[in-house]
């Protein structure tokens, strides 16, 4: 028989079965190629083994305790896992995952996970660069700084040239962010996508636009640039922000990086691989991707400009339902231009009051996810919601909410594009009775450019129901799939689970061997008495409900031991055996004992109570602290934490389980404080 890490990665159907393998704070997490045939028995049998939990889409968990880190480097290091178990980031896990909830259309469901993955990672930086233009659109609607439409340079100066430099770092230069996340996406060397697209940023390229055999064109629109190549004519672009260019060319390039891979052999693909992409795809880009997508931007904008003046009341509703889909493609940025030259030509602009109810209804629904997220105490939406929310309400900034929360949660569409309707179909009614909604300045559309519109009341009713239409249409039916939302309460039931586990065992390691016979102190004072211990009591008044039955996938697989569940009716919990208390977390929501012959009970008042930081929990007990059965450890506040959101349900289970002869629970049914629940044999 080999070692406890051969014997659990046998038993998961050996390294070729294993596509990642991580760890937490308990457990090593598997993700396989096929989990079916496991014999979970077989697994808990393992000697250093606690438990295993099976889970959904072929992952698998093994609850091995403190020394998870240990084992997961012991089977990391097995030369049979060589090349096998990739340790994957907590981000690639979680972008793997939402890969496996598909809905109808598979091709839809994959176009928008390359789209999201790749925007998910610069999330932080275009919340930052934002921000720093929110500030600047603050300065400019209090007439402090100018800042929309105007000569930074000459009428704001170079202080504020700078300060364009900090957010267009990020903005101007994101074609070569997203190539390199496109590029990871598709497992080509993400190198390569960047370098790519970075081509068309150079000096190099953009001093193109005054060479010798360059011809230029000036038209009411701007300046147009063919430069001639090998005598080849190429369409010269600014590619600043057209972030459809390197989704398009990554497409392509990964169907060139897969042939160079199949031709060479590997000892030659480290340079011939890139070679021949660089020397293909740049030309391809230049010559045909980039002006392609120029060309779909301009010519959008003047059917655009047609439609209005042709079918106004249909404009102002397709404007906003057709931005959703365009900001993420970089599409819109070519109508910025058309609007800058509205105003240039016409003295107003017309595009940017349907523009604004979309910007609005965008915002609604990332208000919509903040209201969620704060209820499910999801932190890590609910801070990327707070960010896009300030972003867009004071910079009209739609990236944050769309690549950092929509396009991961494809339920919000749907909704966000009633908002859009319904905001557009505002704008365009009351504009037809009264006058279409114009700006004679280019205004990012936030809460401060507001005055800038002018009937200014019809854009404030169309971008306040654009808002709560979408706002309040999230919040009814959540932004997560059913599987979304389950995966995330289990990770929740699992790190609460992990917590209880690990204070657990830290304390049990640190605490001095109970006394072996009665006259022997303990530790926490007083004298032992060594007293068989063969049953476990209720710790609160209520009802017995089966371990399975709880609300909590972790402990109701049994990973953590036998035990039961108690709905409580009274707020007063007790001991449930006599002993020594290894852990008593500050939140007080949790209480390890240890008895004299060696049996671990962990009660646990509530699920993902932890999460409450001890608000509603009055402790009175310390770790070390000896305590005999019926003693009060805590008082709680069951009205104050159903409250909250929380389910009260009290948990009793013998960690120890595994070690033990036998652990009964009793039959489900009402019971008083002090009733016996769990029959134990040690």
């Amino acid at each position: 028989m080999g070692s406890t890490a051969e014997q659990i990665v046998d038993a998961v159907g050996g390294p070729d079965n294993i596509v990642s393998l991580t760890h937490c704070a308990t457990r090593l997490r598997f993700e396989l190629h096929d989990a079916s045939g496991i014999d979970q028995g077989a697994v808990e049998k393992i000697p250093g083994v606690m438990g295993a939990v099976p889970q959904s889409g072929d992952r698998y968990q093994v609850v091995i305790g403190g020394g998870v880190a240990t084992t997961f480097n012991q089977i990391m290091n097995l030369p049979s896992m060589s090349g096998a178990g990739t340790q994957l980031s907590d981000a690639d896990i979680k972008a793997r995952e939402r890969a496996k909830v598909r809905g109808k259309f598979a091709w839809l469901d994959a176009f928008f996970e390359y789209l999201s993955d790749s925007f998910r990672p610069l999330l932080g930086v275009l919340l930052g660069s934002s921000l720093i233009i929110a500030i600047a659109a603050i300065l400019d609607a209090f007439h402090i700084v100018p800042f929309q439409g105007v000569d930074r340079l000459k009428d704001a100066g170079a202080t504020w040239v700078f300060w364009d430099a900090m957010w267009r770092s990020v903005l101007y230069f994101l074609p070569i962010m997203v190539a390199y996340n496109a590029a990871k996406k598709l497992n080509v060397d993400p190198w390569i996508g960047a370098a790519i697209m970075a081509a068309m940023f150079t000096p190099n390229y953009l001093s193109l636009t005054g060479a010798a055999d360059t011809v230029c064109t000036t038209t009411d629109l701007g300046t147009q640039c063919v430069a001639r190549i090998a005598g080849l004519p190429m369409q010269l672009n600014d590619y600043g922000g057209q972030v459809f260019v390197p989704l398009i060319m990554v497409a392509l390039l990964a169907q060139l990086y897969k042939l160079l891979k199949r031709i060479f052999p590997e000892n030659l693909q480290m340079v011939f691989v890139p070679f021949f992409c660089l020397l293909i795809m740049i030309p391809v880009t230049g010559f045909i991707i980039g002006p392609i997508s120029i060309w779909l931007g301009s010519g959008l904008g003047a059917g655009l400009a047609w439609l209005n003046n042709t079918v106004p009341l249909l404009f102002a509703v397709l404007i906003p339902m057709i931005y959703p889909f365009l900001v993420p493609l970089g599409l819109h940025w070519p109508l910025n231009a058309l609007m800058l030259a509205n105003i240039s030509t016409l003295g107003y602009d017309f595009i940017q009051g349907p523009m604004g109810t979309w910007n609005f209804a965008c915002f609604g629904a990332t208000a919509g996810v903040l209201v969620v997220s704060s209820r499910a105490r999801d932190n890590e939406v609910r801070q990327t919601a707070i960010g896009a929310l300030a972003a867009g309400l004071l910079g009209g900034i739609s990236e944050p909410s769309l690549y950092g929360i929509h396009l991961r949660y494809k339920r919000i569409y749907p909704r966000m594009l009633v908002g859009c309707a319904t905001g557009g179909l505002t704008i365009g009614i009351l504009g037809w009775i009264f006058g279409t909604v114009k700006t004679s300045a280019f205004a990012f559309t936030s809460l401060l450019t507001i005055p800038v519109f002018a009937p200014t009341w019809i854009y404030v009713i169309a971008i306040a129901a654009a808002f709560v239409v979408s706002m309040l249409l999230v919040i009814a039916s959540d932004y997560r799939t059913p599987e979304q939302k389950a995966e995330w309460e289990a990770t929740q039931a699992e790190n609460a689970a992990d917590l209880a586990l690990e204070r657990t065992q830290r304390a049990a390691a640190t605490t001095a061997p109970v006394a072996a016979a009665a006259g022997t102190a303990s530790a926490g004072g007083g004298v032992a008495t060594l007293v068989r211990t063969d049953q476990v009591l209720a710790p609160v008044a209520g009802t017995v409900v089966a371990l399975d039955q709880v609300n909590d996938k972790v402990f109701a697989s049994k990973a953590l031991g036998d035990g039961v569940g108690i709905v409580p009716s009274d707020g007063h919990v007790v001991a449930p055996v006599g002993g020594v208390l290894i852990t008593v977390p500050d939140s007080g929501h949790a209480f390890g004992i240890r008895t004299d012959d060696g049996v671990e009970v962990l009660v646990h008042v509530g699920i993902d109570t932890v999460q409450l930081e001890g608000k509603g929990f009055a402790v009175k007990v310390a770790a070390d602290d000896r305590v005999e059965a019926g003693d009060e450890l805590a008082t709680v506040d069951l009205d104050g934490v159903k409250a909250a959101g929380y389910d009260t349900t009290t948990i009793v289970v013998v960690i120890n389980t595994a070690t033990l002869a036998s652990v009964t629970p009793r039959p489900a049914g009402p019971v008083a404080a002090g009733d016996p629940v769990i029959d134990v044999t040690p």
